[in-house]
């Protein structure tokens, strides 16, 4: 399992923008496609975007295409997720997880356990 770390969680303005880190240890994270997840309150957590380990190829979900960006660092074992134009519907704890793909197109995490994730309060 890869260990990973989440942080670049905080209160911001709607319109603002944030950018979250994901420092990973253990096995590097060059050998998995790496995504963020979010969970809000009251609610299932859900898939936010993806980067591919060969080729950087990326995917969002509707809800946040054209405005995150996700974004990885090989040398320093990161992965980023860059949040613009933050809506207060993003408001949720973001966790970054390897990622797999399932039958119908779903992504999951490959990881056994959550990290901590980081928070993300977007005001009105």
């Amino acid at each position: 399992q890869v260990q990973l770390v989440e942080s670049g969680g905080g209160l911001v303005q709607a319109g603002g923008s944030l950018r979250l880190s994901c420092a990973a240890s253990g096995r590097t994270f060059t050998s998995y496609n790496m995504g963020w997840f979010r969970q809000a309150p009251g609610k299932e957590r859900e898939f936010v975007a993806r980067i591919s380990a060969i080729g950087g190829s990326t995917d969002y979900a509707d809800s946040v295409k054209g405005r995150f960006t996700i974004s990885g660092d090989n040398t320093k074992n990161t992965v980023y997720l860059q949040m613009n134009s933050l809506k207060p519907e993003d408001t949720a704890v973001y966790y970054c997880a390897p990622v797999g793909r399932d039958y119908n197109g779903r992504y999951y995490s490959r990881n056994l356990s959550w990290g901590q994730g980081t928070q993300v309060i977007v005001s009105s």
